[in-house]
C-alpha cells in the first residue's frame, strides 16, 4: 500500500513559478512517481515522471525546458518545480504510483495504483 499526499498548489501570474510536493508513503524502492493534470472539461493528462531507484525522469513535450521532477529519499517526497507557468498550465495537479522497474514511463492513468487528492493550480495572464 502507499499513501500519497499533494501540497503547493496556489495562485499565480503567467510567466511565474510553483513548486508541488507529494509526500510518499509506503513501498518506494520499485515504484514510479508521475504527475498528471486535469483541467476543467478535460481528460486527466501525463505531466512528468520519476523512477524512485534511479531517478530516471521523463515528460511530456509541453512542459519540457519549464518543468523539473525531482525526489527526495530522506523526505520521501517527490517535488515539480514549474516555471514559466503558463494559463493553459492552470489544472488540478494529481501526483499518482506505480510499480515501475524498467521500461518508458507510462502515459495511461489506467496503469497507476495510487492517487493523491490533488491541489488546484490557478494560472493568470
Amino acid at each position: 500500500q502507499m499513501q500519497l499526499v499533494e501540497s503547493g498548489g496556489g495562485s499565480v501570474q503567467a510567466g511565474g513559478s510553483l513548486r508541488l510536493s507529494c509526500a510518499v508513503s509506503g513501498r518506494t524502492f520499485d515504484a514510479g512517481i508521475s504527475w498528471f493534470r486535469q483541467a476543467p472539461g478535460n481528460e486527466r493528462e501525463f505531466v512528468a515522471a520519476i523512477r524512485w531507484s534511479e531517478g530516471i525522469t521523463d515528460y511530456v513535450d509541453s512542459v519540457k525546458g519549464r518543468f523539473t521532477i525531482s525526489r527526495t529519499n530522506a523526505k520521501n517526497t517527490v517535488y515539480l518545480q514549474m516555471n514559466s507557468l503558463k494559463p493553459e498550465d492552470t489544472a488540478v495537479y494529481y501526483c499518482a504510483a506505480r510499480r515501475w522497474i524498467g521500461g518508458p514511463a507510462s502515459y495511461e492513468t489506467y496503469e497507476y495504483d495510487y492517487w493523491g487528492q490533488g491541489t488546484q493550480v490557478t494560472v493568470s495572464s
